[in-house]
């Protein structure tokens, strides 16, 4: 699909931290200085990192002083998606933010909204082919190769690995496959993947991993793409077939996960795992409600550093705020910083 490309209208220097542009861009604030009204709809209700989004967004509603609609929530349904937004936009919000499950086909529901002087800021994801205000997460394709990297030596460059991907029409699925993918063929040629879709279910990983385990009883990795959905069907299903050895002893199944819940950090301290990436929960929340603020204050922004330790990137139909997702391991599992051990 070709994407539109990206309107500037107001450009204010080099690519520098957050740099606004209010006094040529003006002001779309509430009037007689209300807090601006922002829409929020969460993908899930289901998932430990999603439910954890959920309450840092709850945080980030007073002390950012908004007035927040009503949350709604899709649940991965497409046409829920689009009711819960149609619903909102009818509440007429200065802007909505969204984490669109399904990337594609957005432009008829986004461009109503666009009519309307509705802004969006999308997370986690990212719409295809429509604008949008900002888009907030972190580089998808370092997920897969941190995951590639850190199994690789595991294996010492050899042997077999499974994949649980999520939803390869799902940008994140793609990305964190293709990263994946791409590493092990260029760092570890020696080591096979076996890639299983799942749709980001947990009972269909669960039902694919035990029969890739009869089919390979020397699998020797797992990279689970969301630990949210994946973590605990895994564990239950190595230990309901005697194969949950700690790290480090004889048998020993290397895993990766994504999400950095607190789950994956116990299951790292316990050896049931190895390591995950912790996706940012709590920035997402932060930033996601900074950027509405900002849309329905008029504020634009550019490529470049920013003062909180992620890039913003120029993308062919906005932009996008890159938060860092760092690898977690034994050596930083306790981690104060990280939010799956209560910051926030």
């Amino acid at each position: 699909m070709k994407r539109k490309k990206a309107r500037r209208t107001c450009l204010c220097g080099a690519a520098v931290l957050l740099t606004c542009c209010l006094s040529a861009c003006g002001s779309s604030a509430e009037p007689n200085g209300a807090p601006p009204r922002i829409g929020i709809d969460t993908p899930s209700t289901e998932s430990d990192f999603w439910k954890a989004y959920a309450g840092y967004v709850r945080l980030e509603t007073g002390s950012q002083g908004l007035d927040m609609l009503p949350p709604t929530a899709s649940n991965g349904d497409e046409a829920t998606f689009t009711a819960n937004i149609k619903s909102l936009a009818a509440q007429h919000p200065k802007a909505i933010v969204m984490a669109p499950q399904s990337t594609r086909g957005l432009q008829p529901l986004l461009d109503g909204l666009s009519s309307q002087g509705i802004r969006v800021i999308s997370v986690d994801t990212e719409p295809e082919g429509v604008e949008v205000y900002m888009v907030v997460r972190a580089d998808n394709r370092s997920y897969g190769s941190k995951a590639c990297e850190f199994l690789g030596q595991q294996l010492h460059g050899k042997g077999r690995v499974a994949e649980l991907q999520g939803s390869l029409a799902s940008i994140n699925g793609y990305e964190r496959s293709n990263g994946f993918a791409a590493c092990m063929k260029r760092s570890f040629p020696g080591i096979e993947v076996i890639e299983l879709a799942t749709e980001w279910k947990g009972d269909v990983a669960s039902a694919k991993l035990e029969s890739t385990l009869a089919a390979h009883p020397d699998l020797g990795g797992i990279y689970l793409q969301a630990g949210g959905v994946f973590l605990q069907p895994t564990l239950a299903l190595l230990q309901q077939r005697g194969l949950l050895k700690p790290a480090g002893q004889p048998g020993h199944i290397a895993i990766v996960s994504n999400d950095g819940i607190p789950a994956e950090l116990d299951a790292i301290r316990k050896g049931q795992i190895d390591a995950t990436v912790s996706q940012p929960a709590d920035l997402y929340a932060k930033y996601a409600l900074f950027y509405a603020k900002a849309a329905a204050e008029g504020k634009h922004f550019q490529p470049g550093p920013t003062d909180h330790q992620s890039t913003i990137k120029a993308l062919p139909n906005g932009l996008e705020d890159q938060l860092p997702a760092p690898l977690v391991t034994k050596d930083n599992v306790d981690d104060k910083s990280l939010w799956g051990n209560g910051r926030g």
